[in-house]
């Protein structure tokens, strides 16, 4: 054991360590540890605990083949990516942080590297087979080494796009060894840094089909929940277009013109948020699902899966961690007079306390207590509060430009807007109100509209639909909204009057939303319906709309409405 001795990198001499040939178990956790040297040897080790270091790279682990358990908890700049490389550079590993991935790292080895040799092979054959003549030099060679590995790790995708850091080493790995053996290339068995792709740089040059293929073997959360054949059904009003919003590939449009048939499967089922873990509690509610940002997109920033596959939920006294892939809860965290209504991700550049800047994944949750709980998931702490309402918050988000401010919508009528402010390395922190705007009834959704997310926000509200001008260079810090959207009513008529419960933007002009009542869900155009020129506040205007989608005719409220822009489902 040598835990707590504020070891470094450089404390750890190959020359002793290389002398115990019989060392089984071996703990460093709780030092100051950076990365491992290349040549300790250890021959026969099988235990090795480093939790609570800065470990930034696992690869060097792979000196130790007969390792059986690892553990390598609280160290932040590890990632998912890096659970994968153990996996695979690890043939023994039984135990990883606590778990048992028998089941994963064979699938990591087998089906995964089956499935990305393939494509790099299927790659060489279609594009890069032809450019070499039949009799090359080794300048030749070189040249298209460098191309090949450059174009391979772009374009070759497979999996959650949470793990393309680990797909982009296996790839560049499988490539080399590719490489080796058709055209009998020295393989290069050095670590080198990663290529990161230039801003302006072509991005793929595969096809959208094969695109497609990729992107359909990735299943997004819909498939963990839904059990159902759904055949949607559009009424269309006025003939109207929708606005242009995104680009959609051909596909897309033709998809379009049919009902399309969804059959989901459930892979998991939880029941992860019931009182005392009950199985006989199904009385605790649900009420929010949020993924987590990915820190690291790398090159290939799809928007159809711009997102982990580690969600944030939250219902009754606890918010928990799932890992949607596994089913697996990996962290939870409970309030015991709590009732959790809304979770939000911001992503922080925090300074660790070696004065380098990191990018940090912070969690918000707000509830019935009208508190704001501040969690800095990686560091498994909650680190501050900000008592924001004195009745309960319905909803959180974030500003998607400004990463520091939260909005917070809550029972007393008021939708507040926050600088929760950027923890110091002691998680020192000062948050502040900016802006406080008032509603006629509770707001129970919020939308910040994507072509200016800091000057309008819309709400849907338990009596109607608003808009507020939040434009913060205006003096006024309280302010009454700027409109209300009037909707068809059941007789004909126009109402602005009833409950919106779903709302979310399809594109950057069009909204999506629902009431429990009428039995429908409406698009309408954010800019036919607004004029940002009109003058006076508290007007009165009509939702532009353009489709209006079957709904049940239900009494049973709040349940939520979510959009997925870059499909424009």
């Amino acid at each position: 054991s040598l835990s707590k001795l504020q070891l470094k990198t450089g404390d750890l001499d190959p020359r002793l360590f290389s002398r115990l040939r019989h060392l089984q178990k071996l703990d460093l956790s709780d030092n100051l540890l950076d990365k491992f040297p290349n040549s300790l040897t250890l021959p026969d080790l099988r235990v090795l605990n480093c939790n609570n270091n800065k470990l930034e790279d696992v690869t060097a682990l792979k000196q130790f083949p007969l390792l059986e358990e690892l553990t390598y908890e609280n160290n932040v700049y590890l990632t998912l990516n890096d659970d994968y490389k153990v996996m695979f550079l690890l043939q023994n590993l039984r135990l990883l942080n606590g778990k048992d991935i028998t089941k994963l790292a064979n699938h990591v080895r087998r089906v995964n590297s089956r499935k990305l040799t393939s494509k790099v092979t299927a790659h060489w054959e279609k594009f890069f087979r032809d450019q070499l003549p039949e009799k090359y030099t080794a300048e030749q060679v070189k040249s298209i080494k460098k191309k090949f590995l450059k174009s391979v790790q772009t374009n070759v995708v497979y999996g959650p796009s949470s793990l393309s850091e680990f797909t982009r080493w296996r790839v560049k790995m499988i490539a080399e060894e590719f490489l080796a053996y058709s055209l009998g290339l020295e393989l290069n068995t050095d670590p080198e840094p990663e290529e990161k792709m230039d801003e302006n740089e072509e991005e793929s040059t595969e096809s959208p089909r094969e695109a497609a293929e990729d992107v359909a073997q990735v299943g997004d959360f819909s498939s963990y929940i839904n059990n159902v054949t759904v055949t949607p059904s559009k009424r269309k009003r006025n003939n109207s277009k929708p606005g242009s919003g995104n680009k959609r590939s051909k596909a897309q449009a033709d998809t379009e013109e049919e009902a399309e048939d969804v059959s989901a499967e459930p892979l998991h089922f939880l029941q992860c948020h019931s009182k005392g873990n009950s199985r006989e509690d199904f009385k605790t509610q649900l009420w929010s699902c949020v993924f987590e940002p990915l820190l690291d997109c790398g090159a290939r920033k799809d928007p159809i899966v711009s997102s982990s596959r580690t969600v944030a939920t939250c219902g009754g006294e606890s918010v928990c961690l799932i890992d949607c892939e596994t089913g697996t809860v990996l962290k939870k965290y409970k309030v015991a007079t709590e009732e959790f209504f809304s979770v939000a991700w911001t992503t922080l550049t925090m300074v660790i306390s070696d004065s380098r800047k990191k990018s940090h994944n912070i969690l918000v949750a707000a509830g019935r207590r009208g508190i704001v709980k501040l969690i800095h998931v990686a560091a498994d702490f909650c680190y501050g509060e900000i008592k924001a309402h004195k009745k309960p918050i319905a909803t959180v988000c974030f500003s998607p430009t400004r990463e520091t401010h939260l909005f917070t919508a809550s029972y007393d009528k008021r939708i507040a807007l926050w600088d929760i402010g950027i923890p110091d390395c002691d998680y020192n922190f000062k948050a502040s109100q900016l802006l406080v705007l008032e509603a006629l009834a509770i707001p129970l959704r919020i939308a910040l509209v994507p072509t200016c997310p800091d000057q309008y926000l819309l709400a849907g509200c338990e009596g109607g639909c608003f808009a507020w001008n939040i434009k913060l260079d205006k003096e006024q810090k309280s302010r009454p909204f700027e409109a209300i959207f009037q909707f068809p009513d059941e007789d004909g008529g126009m109402t602005t009057s009833h409950r919106v419960d779903g709302l979310a933007f399809l594109n950057d002009d069009v909204v999506v939303s629902k009431s429990s009542k009428p039995g429908c869900i409406y698009l309408w155009s954010w800019s036919r319906s607004f004029d940002a020129k009109g003058k006076g506040c508290q007007r009165t205007v009509s939702a532009v709309i353009l489709a209006e989608l079957e709904w049940s005719m239900t009494d049973l409220s709040y349940l939520t409405l979510s959009t997925c822009p870059g499909r424009q489902h």
